[in-house]
This record gives C-alpha cells, sequence and structure tokens, in this order.
C-alpha cells in the first residue's frame, strides 16, 4: 500500500503519532513545533529538511537562497508558536563532486538568515548522496503567555492572515514554464521570508497559530483538526497582490488557487476572538464555526473546500 493511498503526508503523520509519555513534553506531533518544558523554561524545537528538485531547484536557486530558505522555514516554524529562534544544527547531504565554493555560498545563506533571526548554528553532520539536502533542526524559547497553539481556536473567532498570499507559487510556475517577467514574484519563490514579527507585539491576543506552509487552506484545515471546529474563508478578502494576480493571468491559471493552495509564503494565518480583534492587525479572511469542515464562501455561496495544498506523497 502507497503513502498516497492512506491520505498522503498528513494521515502519514498521524498513523506514526503515538501519545507522549513524557511529562516535560507540552506539545509534541501535530503543531509547527514541538514544546518541552526545562526546569520551568518552555524550549521550542522543529525540524524542516530542503531536498533538491523538491523545495529548491539549482536551475534557479543559488546555493546562498538555498541556505537561506533553510533558516527561514524552520525560523517560521518557531515563530508561529509564539518563540524566539535561538539555535540550530545543519545536517548536509551533498554529491560527491560537490564543491568547496558550493558548500561556502550555502553557509554565506544559513549565516545570513541565522544573523537577521538571532539564530547561531552550533553543530550539525555531513555525509554524501545522490542529491543535495540541506536539514535544519532549530530550537526557540517561548514565554508561557505567549505560546501559540493550533488547537486553541474557539467558534466566533476572525480568521486573520498577517499579509499576501500566493506569492510563491505564482514565482515557482513562472519558473517552471520559463516566463521572463514578474521579477519580483519569482523573489518570493527564491527568497522566502519568515514573517514572525509582524504578530510579536499581540500574541497574547491570538488564540490559535500557523505559518502558511502548504496553503491558505490546508492550513486553515490543520487548527480546524486540532482545534476540533470548522471555518468559512472569504474568498474576497484573501490579501493578493495585483502582480501576483498578473502573473496568474498570464500562466493561464487562478491567483486564488495559488494563495489557498500553493504554500511556502510562510505568512502567518492566526486566529482571534471579536473582542480582541482591535488589539491586532493582518488581513480578515474567514470564520471560526461549530460546524466542522472548511468552506470557501464565494459570489455569495458557500462549498466545502476539498482540494488539499501540497502533500509530499499525493498523486
Amino acid at each position: 500500500m502507497k503513502i498516497k493511498d492512506i491520505g498522503g503526508e498528513f494521515a502519514l503523520i498521524k498513523r506514526i503519532s503515538k501519545k507522549i509519555k513524557s511529562k516535560g513534553v507540552k506539545v509534541g506531533i501535530g503543531d509547527d513545533a514541538a514544546v518541552l518544558d526545562f526546569n520551568g523554561k518552555l524550549v521550542v524545537m522543529t525540524t524542516d529538511a530542503l531536498v533538491e528538485d523538491d523545495h529548491f531547484s539549482l536551475k534557479w536557486f543559488s546555493p546562498e537562497w538555498v541556505g537561506m530558505k533553510a533558516i527561514e522555514v524552520n525560523a517560521s516554524d518557531v515563530g508561529a508558536m509564539g518563540a524566539k529562534p535561538k539555535y540550530a544544527l545543519v545536517s548536509l547531504v551533498l554529491r560527491r563532486d560537490a564543491t568547496v565554493e558550493f558548500v561556502d555560498e550555502l553557509y554565506k545563506g544559513l549565516r545570513k538568515s541565522g544573523k537577521k533571526h538571532g539564530v547561531e548554528i552550533i553543530g550539525g553532520n555531513m555525509t554524501h548522496g545522490k542529491q543535495v539536502v540541506v536539514s535544519v533542526d532549530m530550537i526557540g524559547e517561548v514565554e508561557r503567555e505567549k505560546l501559540c497553539l493550533r488547537k486553541d481556536a474557539k467558534a466566533g473567532d476572525f480568521i486573520l492572515v498577517s499579509g499576501y498570499l500566493g506569492g510563491s507559487k505564482a514565482g515557482l510556475e513562472l519558473f517552471l514554464k520559463k516566463k521572463r517577467a514578474f521579477s519580483s514574484v519569482k523573489k518570493s519563490h527564491v527568497e522566502p521570508k519568515a514573517k514572525y514579527e509582524k504578530v510579536s507585539g499581540f500574541l497574547k491576543n491570538i488564540n490559535a497559530m500557523i505559518d502558511v506552509s502548504d496553503g491558505l487552506a490546508s492550513d486553515v484545515t490543520r487548527i480546524c483538526e486540532q482545534s476540533k471546529v470548522g471555518a468559512v474563508i472569504y474568498a474576497d478578502t484573501v490579501p493578493i497582490k495585483g502582480e501576483v494576480r498578473r502573473a496568474a493571468e498570464c500562466l493561464g491559471d487562478d491567483a486564488l488557487d495559488y494563495a489557498l493552495y500553493g504554500g511556502e509564503d510562510f505568512e502567518l494565518v492566526y486566529t482571534v476572538s471579536e473582542k480582541n480583534l482591535g488589539k491586532v492587525k493582518g488581513f480578515v479572511v474567514g470564520r471560526i464555526t461549530k460546524k466542522k469542515g472548511v468552506m470557501l464562501y464565494q459570489k455569495g455561496k458557500e462549498r466545502k473546500i476539498t482540494k488539499k495544498g501540497f502533500d509530499h506523497f499525493s498523486s
């Protein structure tokens, strides 16, 4: 039986997950990062691997950009917990013919993004293989009152995003279809940025949060699954830049699909109660409901969202 036959990546995660027995683990599998209690201090840990020709292509990524992305995606996961990134371990899989210059440029990117986020690279591992893999383990710290989890959304909450969506997917499609225009859209794909600083000033007013790594629809679904609620996404209020819309039109695609199902924008999606709505910033894109399932409200009608965002094992 293939992984796609049981429902893909997220079904596999559920299958291999087990209840954590250690009392020191406050949050295990199922969120953007794990949370551990070390003598009263909350420590956040996450890991993510970038695989050549899956998460990046050296046809349009420089080694420096690969290194930067490896830090940014992990910093985004740590930040989505309300935490501050602190340390990183880096493991590399390199081809046997890899050059010293390639590794130098890769580490230039790792350190560049690390410096921006206050992250120090403290160790790692290195081996060889048929394709390049950059795997980062990241550790952060979070104050208890600022910890944000996926499971705390409540019926009636508003759903907000911290910024514009769809740019990374649009950039990828432009590269794949060899379009020369829309350089700023392409940049959003090869130089993604963690956006957690956008919400750092009002974390205490957020109920549930996740970063947009798999697309708005998928990531809202993750919040709903953990919180045992449903949601309605308002198609007309999903923030998409004009240039992304024009790029999608040039490609013969729908920019809304890029935002809902594309992923790797690394904005934050968060839910806020009505009484706290005036205390936060962001774009209101929906509402949490008691009825389970994620719906899309568009042109005066609601329809259930059944399409999935990015899944490593889907067909």
